[in-house]
């Protein structure tokens, strides 16, 4: 059941925590249209599973798709289990390596659990696009490819600069976003939400559709989110991720250790809570409230307020020393470096032991081994031993 808002209300719920809507005129008519005819809109988000875990950087657009479900729209959760297997070329300055289909099938699988700790499971439509892609002929491939030319193709950002580099790219690259809009084409998509730097995939959804006859989609971006490094797109193959299937205290951890900055992004972005109103808390009690919110989503609120006074115990109570060593932050320099050289640890053979046993933590959380992200904060070896990293 549609719900009934004003224009103005919908068209603000939607556009919060965006940063284009192409366009915002087409966008007004399709609601329009949909609350006149009682029709809702298909509302489509792609996501290839190439890493086990959905993470907040997903949870961005699921939010978005969870604002059109709360208004009665059709939500599509659409699996790229075969277009995994291609690899989507955007921010790449390198051949991606294939996945398997027995690693895509895998992850796809996990995602398809997670999801349900967002959306309501009653109003998604979970979808695999392999279902129409595998039935794919060669005849079907060569009509989608002449929708598109190489000169298109080379005038995206990241094929420019790989062309100018001499790098390498595969004609299969150039697929991908052919496949990204024939999916649109499929699902009949009115709106198609994705990540600001998937532009060139989302507005080619818009060509394939007006080629195969279909009205153009509506494409809603939503910006990036930078990871807990504050610098780099949040990603598990950085390390700097928070995964949405972490244990509450280590969630709780992870936030309490972004920059003051990033959490008014983070607010925006994975809270329904007023920013402007945030912005005259004091800010710890703020980063307080949006770690306790985000685990609240995702592991309920006792467990929320489990986390919270875990860290207050650790943390807030003194049971860190004023008087700790500091060490001065380097580019590229690994956490088992930093415990040798800061004297926590006699030799990287006994700090990488320590991570192994899970006897090193930062800011609350253990670490599990040393591919972890440095970052400002308090680290801690054994029960005594502390590191305030600046």
């Amino acid at each position: 059941m549609l719900l009934l808002l004003y224009m103005s209300e919908a068209i603000q719920l939607i556009s919060r925590g965006t940063v284009e809507i192409i366009d915002l005129k087409h966008l007004e008519k399709k609601l329009e249209k949909s609350r006149l005819k009682g029709v809702p809109l298909i509302v489509k988000a792609g996501f290839d599973p190439t890493a086990p875990d959905i993470h907040l950087g997903h949870v961005v657009l699921l939010r978005k798709m969870k604002q059109f479900q709360d208004l009665g729209h059709k939500v599509i959760f659409l699996i790229g289990d075969f277009t995994a297997q291609v690899g989507d070329p955007t921010g790449r300055h390198e051949l991606r390596k294939k996945m398997t289909r027995e690693d895509v099938a895998r992850n796809a699988m996990t995602y398809k659990e997670q999801v349900f700790k967002l959306l309501d499971p009653q109003k998604t439509e979970v979808v695999f696009n392999s279902d129409w892609f595998a039935k794919f002929s060669a005849q079907d491939l060569m009509e989608l490819t002449a929708h598109s030319t190489v000169a298109q193709m080379l005038a995206r950002a990241d094929f420019k600069k790989r062309f100018e580099d001499g790098r390498e790219i595969s004609l299969l690259e150039f697929i991908y976003p052919l496949l990204q809009g024939y999916d649109s084409v499929v699902l009949k998509a009115d709106i198609e939400l994705g990540g600001s730097d998937q532009k060139f995939n989302l507005l080619m959804g818009r060509q394939i559709q007006e080629a195969y006859g279909a009205e153009p989609q509506v494409v809603i971006m939503t910006p990036l989110l930078e990871g807990l490094d504050g610098v780099n797109k949040m990603s598990k193959s950085l390390g700097n991720y928070v995964g949405i299937n972490e244990p509450p205290r280590d969630m709780f951890g992870k936030l309490m250790s972004i920059s003051d900055d990033l959490m008014f992004k983070y607010f925006e972005l994975l809270t329904d809570e007023a920013v402007e109103l945030v912005r005259a808390m004091h800010p710890k009690e703020a980063k307080m409230k949006l770690a306790g919110g985000i685990v609240g989503q995702f592991h309920g609120i006792d467990a929320a307020l489990d986390a919270r006074e875990h860290f207050e115990n650790v943390f807030a109570r003194k049971e860190v020393p004023d008087d700790m060593v500091t060490f001065l932050l380097e580019p590229g320099v690994d956490v088992t470096s930093i415990l040798v050289k800061s004297g926590l640890c006699a030799s990287k053979n006994e700090s990488r032991r320590l991570l192994k046993q899970g006897a090193v933590s930062f800011e609350g959380v253990p670490l599990a081994d040393e591919s972890w992200l440095v970052q400002r904060g308090v680290l801690k070896v054994g029960k005594r031993r502390f590191l305030k990293i600046v």
